[in-house]
């Protein structure tokens, strides 16, 4: 029996869905202050060679849902028509990647881990979701100018497997692999970090 979802069933727009997403925000919010993610000095530690929690924890995410998800089609418990994707619209995409990594590089939060230091007492993640909003507002003001370039590179909905003509289970070992690759790498630096701070 397949598992409706929300957007399958045309609900992804409800108070049900609202509330739903309230509560799995929370969990994952309670998750990642007690894997430490409400320091921005360990956040930002990654970009500095110091602390590569973040990229152990974002890969082990990845990996898990992927693979979870991969049993539950496998096992037709899950359509994959029924999951909601978002569309791909490369140039503001990636303009907008870029100047999230400016801030987070400069602020040393995202907007999720800023809400986690939020409700941990941090000042300084107050100060970067002010930050976020005041972002947001402009952005919002200068829409009208942006609406064309929010538009390039429009490519509807596209998955790793549709762009580069590989099997979903191809796709997922090769993010598995990336992940191990990552794995080692990452121990490997702090190793040799540790080693040169002796």
């Amino acid at each position: 029996m397949n598992v409706a979802t929300f957007f399958s069933d045309g609900r992804l727009g409800t108070v049900a869905a609202f509330v739903m997403s309230g509560v799995i925000g929370l969990a994952f919010g309670f998750w990642l202050e007690r894997a430490g993610f409400s320091s921005s000095r360990r956040l930002s530690g990654v970009f500095y060679g110091r602390d590569f929690a973040v990229i152990k924890t974002m890969f082990s995410a990845i990996v898990t849902a992927l693979l979870g998800l991969r049993l539950l089609i496998a096992l037709g418990a899950v359509e994959e028509s029924s999951i909601h994707a978002m569309e791909t619209f490369l140039a503001p995409q990636i303009v907008g990647g870029l100047i999230f990594g400016v801030g987070f590089v400069m602020g040393g939060w995202c907007p999720g881990t800023a809400l986690v230091g939020l409700a941990s007492g941090k000042g300084d993640a107050l100060v970067f979701l002010a930050g976020a909003a005041l972002g947001s507002l402009g952005y919002a003001q200068l829409w009208p100018q942006l609406a064309e370039f929010a538009q390039i590179g429009a490519c509807g909905v596209s998955t790793l497997p549709q762009r580069f003509g590989l099997s979903p289970g191809l796709t997922t070992l090769v993010v598995v692999v990336a992940a191990l690759c990552a794995f080692v790498v990452v121990e490997y630096l702090a190793a040799r970090r540790a080693r040169l701070a002796v």
